[in-house]
């Protein structure tokens, strides 16, 4: 398998286009109405509806799955915000500089968490949706761990790498 070359222009540009591109989809699901959740996204929809009978066959009674996407959606984002945020700067004076573990997962998470105070407003404006704290607090949750795998996988590649 090739070593990917983190310092690289493109896998900058990459790196940052994965985050715009959660954002983006984050955004576009919150625009969504209930029932196009429910029913007219397809793949997206047919997923939930099993889910939410996989759950109620599980727990005996109906539950709400929505907090899985919120999970999902902000897992991801936190994952690959924290690695673009991990990237060196380009400028040889800024290239030294690094955000420490506890600084980058902080960062990480502060940055998703207005992110997903933002997407409970927008879901206010949205027909047959609402603004739930307990989906802030999911995608919270989720932007820290993915943020905290990012980490680890860094630390491990660093470790390997000062070993060879």
């Amino acid at each position: 398998m090739p070593k990917v070359n983190r310092n690289s222009q493109t896998f900058k540009a990459a790196s940052w286009a994965a985050v715009a591109l959660m954002l983006i989809l984050i955004f576009w699901f919150s625009a969504q109405t209930g029932e196009n959740l429910n029913e007219d996204l397809g793949l997206v929809s047919q997923f939930k509806a099993w889910l939410a009978a996989s759950a109620a066959t599980l727990f005996g009674a109906p539950i709400d799955v929505s907090p899985v996407g919120h999970f999902t959606e902000y897992l991801v984002l936190g994952a690959c915000l924290a690695n673009a945020l991990s990237l060196p700067s380009s400028k040889a004076a800024l290239a030294k500089i690094s955000l420490s573990t506890t600084r980058l997962l902080a960062s990480t998470t502060l940055l998703c968490s207005l992110y997903g105070v933002s997407d409970e407003l927008h879901q206010i404006f949205t027909p047959n949706r609402s603004c739930d704290p307990v989906d802030w607090l999911v995608d919270t949750v989720a932007a820290f761990l993915g943020a905290l795998i990012i980490c680890l996988a860094l630390k491990h590649g660093s470790r390997d790498q000062r070993a060879s």
